[in-house]
């Protein structure tokens, strides 16, 4: 009996889970990601790359990456000059910027631990990371165009070379973040007290955790990966009601919206996509395969997405004459 009770509920949460279709969103918004570091190790003229995407693209929705050993390359002497120039030119075409700040931003090898901190304890490392959001935030609290402040990118999933994460630790950023970023008001409009977002994986987790501490959960959305210790590729057998189902539990539960801040659209191979081949990248991502991202996506029920790999993109249209996906995306924006 017991283990009939116990089939019966698992058929339910399967059912719940895989069966059925998300509404569909009145009104999606579109954005990009960009890394100035990736994009200058694909070889690409990085300011070029980032302009074509605010002109040419016409994109109005950025999730902007810092890195740290960017910013602050000597302790204490910080070099804002590029960070500063793209939020400066992203505001001149009215783009709204969610700018992602701590110890791991995104982009191999996700943490950018500069290389005098490396070597830093446990603890120190903690104290130089808040350190830097400090100084980052205060920067940046008058900054009209930046709507909200990513604390970590998926802190809670294993994955780069990267330190252990702990929630103690992202509270205490959090809570860093809005002592320093208290609303003022100005002439014109109300700046400061922006929401606060933190990230999770979107297949490999429930999202609870990032649902108690933000004030936006945010998500990855991935269809065909590399499996690293497996060595071959994997898709995803998830449903798009998948990811609808589990957002409804969030709001149910914490009364907050799921947003998706990282849609795959660049391939994922067995070594940083500068190092594989066209041929090999096509195994995960085309544009028959970005359409269909897209329209997977579309079908979630979620309203806003950020796109991942913008830069390769432009890699491909620059370095290969491959403008293809490039000029896909610019029906989104």
């Amino acid at each position: 009996m017991a283990i009939l009770i116990l089939i019966i509920l698992l058929l339910a949460i399967l059912s719940y889970f895989f069966i059925g279709n998300a509404p569909k969103a009145e009104k999606i918004v579109w954005g990009i990601t960009f890394s100035q570091k990736y994009s200058q190790d694909l070889d690409l003229k990085w300011k070029e790359n980032y302009l074509e995407i605010l002109d040419d693209l016409k994109v109005k929705n950025i999730r902007l990456i810092t890195h740290w050993d960017l910013i602050e390359k000597s302790p204490g002497e910080y070099d804002f000059e590029d960070l500063d120039w793209q939020i400066r030119e992203s505001g001149k075409r009215g783009a709204k910027i969610l700018l992602v700040i701590g110890l791991k931003t995104g982009r191999w090898p996700e943490c950018h631990i500069p290389d005098w901190a490396k070597n830093s304890s446990k603890e120190d490392l903690k104290n130089k990371t808040l350190t830097l959001i400090k100084e980052i935030v205060l920067r940046y609290k008058d900054s009209k165009n930046i709507w909200a402040w990513q604390v970590e990118n998926e802190p809670f999933f294993l994955f780069g070379e990267c330190p252990k994460i702990e929630e103690k630790f992202v509270k205490q950023e959090i809570n860093l973040v809005k002592s320093l970023d208290a609303p003022a008001t100005f002439e014109t409009e109300m700046v400061g007290g922006r929401e606060i977002v933190v990230t999770d994986s979107g297949e490999g987790s429930f999202w609870f955790k990032v649902a108690r501490l933000s004030d936006i959960p945010g998500i990855t959305m991935y269809k065909k990966v590399w499996v690293k210790h497996l060595k071959f590729y994997f898709t995803y057998p998830l449903p798009s009601v998948f990811y609808w189902r589990k957002a409804q539990i969030i709001k149910k539960l914490f009364d907050k919206e799921v947003i998706c801040t990282e849609l795959q659209a660049e391939p994922w191979g067995p070594k940083l996509l500068y190092d594989i081949s066209l041929n090999e990248q096509e195994k995960t991502m085309n544009l028959e395969q970005f359409q269909k991202n897209i329209e997977f996506a579309e079908k979630t029920g979620l309203k806003r997405f950020y796109l991942w790999g913008s830069e390769w993109w432009f890699w491909l249209k620059q370095k290969h004459n491959e403008p293809e996906i490039w000029d896909e995306a610019k029906k989104l924006f």
